[in-house]
């Protein structure tokens, strides 16, 4: 089944956020390689593409794991918890209808 991985970021932790990128990509990358990855990316501050010093608000993520309790584990893992970016990360199940 699909969760939603929806992470709201601390303000002012753009420069923790870029330190713990690399990092953060690999984790995706690896689910997508699996093929388990539906969608991710960051909620921009501003709206725009690239929002500079503005920087971001959070993530989602959306991936196939077997249970809520195995996307949960895998979230709490990530880089930009222990980077101290993230303030919340709420998973839930996700039943992807479209397209």
């Amino acid at each position: 089944m699909f969760y939603a991985i929806i992470s709201e970021d601390k303000p002012g932790t753009l420069e923790q956020r870029m330190s713990a990128r690399p990092e953060h990509l690999a984790r995706l990358e690896a689910l997508r390689d699996q093929g388990k990855l539906l969608i991710a990316g960051p909620h921009p501050a501003i709206d725009s593409e690239d929002p500079g010093p503005a920087g971001f608000t959070g993530s989602l993520v959306v991936a196939e794991f077997d249970s809520l309790e195995q996307a949960q584990a895998w979230a709490d893992l990530d880089p930009y918890i222990s980077a101290g970016v993230y303030q919340r990360v709420v998973v839930k199940p996700y039943k992807k209808v479209l397209p």
